[in-house]
């Protein structure tokens, strides 16, 4: 189950599929016994989870807002003044983080709904439609500072899918970087397993001056989750 927790169901049926002998409701009731104990060990392991406490405590809307406190203690990126853009910003959490260091601007979009942020401007929208960008870009009084990527595609539990699917997600947040970036500006973007792939790594190389990758200890053990952070856009 994703961190959101979220499942469609369709209403059961009782109808013989040809050939099988078994009824479709009979299938359906397996399968909802089965996502019902993924859910319960979901529910039992955010119950448990010292940083999912500790977000509440903190007021955080997500146990996602210190993977960018953990990434920015290991490779300082974020500062007052900054310009920030956050890209695939639900809940929220990341948002919250870059108004409480001091950005002077946030800008953040999601095809989800985001419960407004003191401090921030919020677009629900597409990444990859040109109205919702310009709509959140004129938020800001100039170039980004820092471009954030958090995106991630729905998970299949196929591991080698959902790589390839992610990092899709980190090619279209780094062409949406580049083209938008200003001079000397830093880019973050989840990747899964390996990191990012090789052509992208190419190109954060030639067009930043620095590009690392970071594993921070909130992304749970066993999760495939990395950052690749690139900082120095060359422009």
């Amino acid at each position: 189950m994703s961190d959101d927790g979220k499942r469609r169901w369709r209403g059961p049926g009782d109808v013989v599929q040809r050939g099988s002998g078994r009824r479709v409701n009979e299938r359906k009731t397996t399968a909802y016994n089965a996502r019902s104990e993924s859910s319960k060990k979901w529910i039992e392991r955010q119950l448990s989870d010292p940083y999912v406490q500790q977000a509440k405590r903190d007021g955080y809307r997500a146990r996602a807002a210190y993977k960018l406190i953990e990434v920015d203690a290991k490779v300082g990126l974020l500062r007052p003044g900054q310009r920030i853009v956050d890209l695939g910003c639900a809940p929220g959490g990341w948002l919250q983080v870059c108004v409480q260091r001091g950005a002077r601007e946030v800008v953040g979009i999601d095809l989800l709904d985001v419960e407004p942020v003191v401090g921030a401007t919020v677009v629900q929208g597409d990444v990859e439609d040109s109205e919702d960008i310009a709509l959140m870009m004129a938020a800001l009084s100039g170039p980004p500072d820092l471009i954030l990527s958090d995106m991630a595609a729905n998970t299949t539990g196929h591991r080698q899918t959902d790589s390839l699917r992610t990092a899709g997600l980190a090619d279209l947040a780094f062409d949406f970087a580049c083209s938008r970036l200003g001079p000397g500006g830093h880019f973050c973007s989840k990747v899964f397993q390996g990191g990012a792939t090789n052509k992208l790594l190419g190109e954060l190389k030639r067009n930043f001056r620095t590009v690392k990758h970071v594993k921070p200890p909130s992304s749970r053990a066993g999760s495939p989750e990395l950052f690749v952070v690139a900082k120095g856009f060359r422009g």
